[in-house]
């Protein structure tokens, strides 16, 4: 079982910046990459940014040099810095562990 718990989303205007923060606890160990998706209202969750366990990084076209996905292993925690943020960027965030495992999700509201 791996629980993983999401924090840091909020209302910012455009151009602002947030760091969404996802604390994994549990059989961590069974974790090899963890990634964050978005999901915004009538449309398809789409993968934002993933990381692996050899520290490979993968971002959507949409976010690329926006957005910045890190990891603290000492504190089992992963990070999704979003900077020059879009209206469009508003969306429910949710953290994943890639082997079945989500977050609650965090709601990011972006404002014009």
């Amino acid at each position: 079982q791996v629980q993983l718990v999401e924090s840091g989303g909020g209302l910012v205007q455009a151009g602002g910046s947030l760091r969404l923060s996802c604390a994994a606890s549990g059989s961590i160990f069974s974790i090899n990459a963890m990634g964050w998706y978005r999901q915004a209202p009538g449309k398809q969750r789409e993968l934002v940014a993933s990381i692996f366990r050899s520290g490979t990084t993968n971002y959507a076209d949409s976010v690329k040099g926006r957005f910045t996905i890190s990891r603290d292993n000492a504190k089992n925690t992963v990070y999704l810095q979003m900077n020059s943020l879009k209206p469009e960027d508003t969306a429910v965030y949710y953290c994943s562990s890639f082997n079945g495992y989500w977050g609650q999700g965090t709601q990011v509201t972006v404002s014009s």
